[in-house]
């Protein structure tokens, strides 16, 4: 039996609706890779390759050289055979074969709640107003780091004054603080009940340091560039890591390896969106709801 598919690819290139501005810098266009597998009856399923090189991925130079050597069919063995390297590839692929392969079974998906992003510095102060009566969301999520501290942590404790007592906020730094400015943010949000968490304050190589500052302040801490890979994810828990781990499935590899580490395990863990399109989010999408993910989503992003 042949159980090779014909595959092709094709690149896409989406400007956000507006510049992401994080303490990585200013994110304007979104490139990746829609790729297409197509069984002997017809069938066709896709999957997304959204590289984001600054987490660790590779870079879209590096996926669309893979795409361009593989030729015009695909195997299962080629597939399983994609090297750890290419990380967001391994997704793409895999999630695109079992959309193919898989018997569609009676599930107790949970129903998704969704975190939405609110833009950098004081536009944040309405832009949740409209969000909060349109979508009735109660979850956001705000980046730091990208203005100085002090004027971060006023606009902040002005913030939260106005959110109703159901609105929960995330803080994400991005690993843009350094050890003094986390714990000052941390005293201050010690201080606030709608402080959900706040994502990586420090960054990647400062483990330690970031386990400290969890046991000294109240405020619940997670971990996002730090577990960019399914093996940063395994040394991380295997370390003792209790806070919450943010999962960017996209580029973590195979799927299936990273729905059996989760279900093996007991995280407190975020699906995360790299911004991908409705391809790549569908298939994270699914994943969280076979895994029962009680936290809201980070999939609200209104920038594409």
């Amino acid at each position: 039996m042949d159980d090779k598919f014909k595959f092709k690819f094709d690149i896409y290139q989406r400007r956000f609706k507006q510049p992401l501005h994080t303490s990585h810098g200013v994110w304007q266009i979104r490139e990746g890779i829609i790729i297409s597998l197509i069984d002997r009856a017809g069938k066709l399923a896709q999957g997304e390759i959204a590289p984001l090189p600054w987490f660790g991925s590779e870079t879209m130079s590096q996926a669309l050289k893979f795409c361009q050597h593989l030729g015009e069919t695909v195997s299962p063995e080629d597939i399983a055979e994609i090297p750890d390297r290419l990380p967001a590839c391994q997704f793409a692929f895999e999630s695109a074969w079992l959309n193919l392969t898989q018997i569609k079974e009676d599930s107790q998906a949970c129903d998704l709640d969704f975190c939405y992003l609110l833009p950098a510095g004081e536009k944040a102060l309405t832009a949740w107003q409209e969000i909060y009566q349109t979508q009735l969301n109660t979850t956001f999520k705000w980046k730091i780091g990208v203005y100085p501290l002090a004027t971060e942590m006023a606009i902040l404790q002005q913030l939260v004054k106005t959110f109703p007592p159901q609105i929960k906020l995330r803080l994400d730094a991005n690993g843009g603080l350094n050890l003094q400015q986390a714990q000052k943010l941390l005293a201050v949000t010690d201080t606030l009940k709608a402080i959900e968490f706040i994502e990586q304050p420090l960054p990647p190589n400062n483990l330690a340091e970031i386990l400290q500052l969890s046991q000294e302040h109240t405020t619940l801490l997670a971990l996002d560039e730090s577990v960019a890979s399914l093996k940063q994810l395994q040394i991380t828990y295997q370390q003792g890591w209790c806070g919450v781990f943010v999962i960017k499935a996209a580029i973590m590899g195979f799927p299936r390896k990273l729905t059996e580490f989760c279900q093996n395990n007991c995280l407190d863990f975020v699906f995360s969106s790299v911004f991908e399109t409705e391809v790549g989010r569908s298939a994270v999408l699914k994943l969280a709801q076979e895994l029962n993910h009680s936290r809201a989503v980070g999939f609200g992003g209104e920038y594409l």
